[in-house]
């Protein structure tokens, strides 16, 4: 797997690659995949149209409130040991979820798997960017994880009806015990562990209220709780001020400081909760308003997903030429600027002309976006640390593809037509990405160094005529 001219991988390295960003290509596709799959697997089980939801909201809870937690961890006990040991648990959730015969079963594999999630996807991370030293070699694979990535989704979307109407939904699961078994059996030998030269104490109590926290800020917006909301907020609060007197926080917040990992993620925050959002009532609208069939309905996003897979191989090249700032706002406007058509589609199948062209240019600039916020927020952050900064922007991922499709639905549900519903919501999301992209273009300007004060007998002695 050779890269552009002055980047190379060698051997092991390509391994490595194979290893972990095959992992990340899994998980793309199992999300793929069981969107698909979700009528047939509630049915399956008894569970009804009001409890479809949680089969999403049982994975994501777990996945966004224990992903810096885990993040964190890899960076204190070992980061190939918390990636091989999520991909056991996921390949057990999976056994559990394909041969599950209730609702309560489906649901805890469904957590299980939310959980090995957050164990494996910052610590493959971590890995890739202490496996790659930053500059041009890790913008090469950042880039092809973003390529990889989009290729599961679109992956999962066009083979994903085809699979689950042959096989029925149990696949949706099954599928992912042979790809886990395989990064087992090759993890051990090719990824090296990771080492702290001295070890600190775990910030338990940091660690219970920021992932309590999280976890009732996203569930308050799944289910609209504003008790969940407040608690939400009263348990990060009191993160904050545990993290500023503790000796060892779990999250130093010196590393919040920094504008490319705050703005980075702010960026990751709004690009990827959009384009879920918006995914979900593009979904809707071409399945119960223009009345197109699943199988189509996959192909409709399966096709621009192939094409935006050459954003995640370009976006490393294009990074190491104009810098992660300027990639960033020009792709989410790209990503705003394709959304704003769809809020005028109308009722009648010719409105796919303008559908599909959009969804081209919008899955392009939204997975550049993603390759150049993952550059931004892991910069200038030491190795020891990089567990940390890739929690967060793998937390900022999980939080933002949950937050994103009830926030857009409950602002599509105050108009009187799905259709007008639609609209409005994704004007909204065509605007916040546009408005976000000058807030993190200022903000990440570079900072002039100040001047270091002159000591006065430093200063030259003046010539005395």
């Amino acid at each position: 797997m050779a890269g552009e001219v002055g980047v190379r991988f060698s051997p092991r390295e390509q391994v490595v690659l194979l290893v972990l960003l095959g992992a990340g290509f899994m998980l793309s596709v199992d999300f793929s995949i069981l969107n698909v799959a979700l009528p047939e697997a509630g049915a399956g089980v008894g569970l009804g149209p009001e409890g479809l939801p949680w089969i999403s909201s049982a994975f994501a809870l777990p996945a966004a409130g224990f992903t810096l937690l885990f993040g964190r961890l890899g960076d204190l006990y070992g980061r190939r040991r918390f990636f091989l040991a999520g991909m056991v648990l996921l390949a057990g959730a999976s056994l559990l979820g394909g041969f599950a015969g209730s609702a309560e079963v489906l649901l805890t594999a469904r957590a299980l798997q939310g959980l090995a999630t957050a164990m494996a996807l910052p610590a493959a991370l971590s890995l890739l960017t202490t496996t790659f030293a930053e500059g041009a070699r890790r913008e090469r694979v950042l880039g092809l994880r973003g390529a990889l990535g989009s290729a599961g989704f679109a992956v999962g979307a066009l083979v994903g009806g085809t699979l689950v109407s042959l096989f029925g939904w149990r696949a949706a699961f099954f599928i992912n015990v042979p790809a886990a078994v395989a990064v087992l059996v090759l993890g051990p030998f090719v990824v090296k562990e990771s080492s702290v030269a001295v070890r600190a104490e775990l910030d338990v109590a940091g660690a219970v209220t920021v992932t309590g926290g999280l976890m009732a800020v996203v569930y308050a917006v799944i289910e609209g709780s504003v008790r969940s909301a407040v608690v939400g907020v009263l348990l990060l609060a009191a993160f904050a001020v545990i993290e500023l007197r503790t000796s060892a926080p779990l999250v130093p917040l010196r590393i919040l400081k920094r504008p490319s990992v705050t703005w980075g993620n702010v960026a990751g925050l709004v690009t990827c909760s959009m384009v879920t959002g918006m995914i979900f009532l593009t979904t809707l609208y071409l399945q119960q308003t223009l009345k197109l069939s699943p199988l189509t309905t996959g192909i409709v996003f399966g096709v621009p997903g192939v094409a935006s897979v050459a954003a995640g191989v370009l976006a490393g090249r294009i990074i190491g030429r104009f810098g992660g700032r300027r990639v960033v706002a020009v792709s989410m406007s790209l990503q705003g600027m394709a959304t704003l058509p769809l809020a005028f589609l109308g009722a009648q199948r010719i409105a796919l002309v303008i559908l599909v062209p959009a969804l081209f240019i919008g899955f392009f600039g939204h997975v550049a976006a993603m390759v150049a916020y993952s550059v931004i927020g892991t910069s200038g952050v030491a190795d020891s640390e990089q567990g940390l900064a890739t929690g967060l922007t793998s937390m900022t991922q999980e939080v933002a593809c949950t937050v994103g499709t009830p926030v857009l639905s409950a602002i599509a549900a105050t108009q009187a037509t799905q259709l007008t519903g639609m609209h409005l919501a994704l004007s909204v999301a065509a605007t916040l990405l546009l408005a976000t992209v000058l807030l993190v273009y200022l903000n990440l300007r570079p900072r002039l160094p100040h001047p270091a004060p002159t000591h006065p007998a430093t200063q030259p002695t003046p010539a005395i005529p």
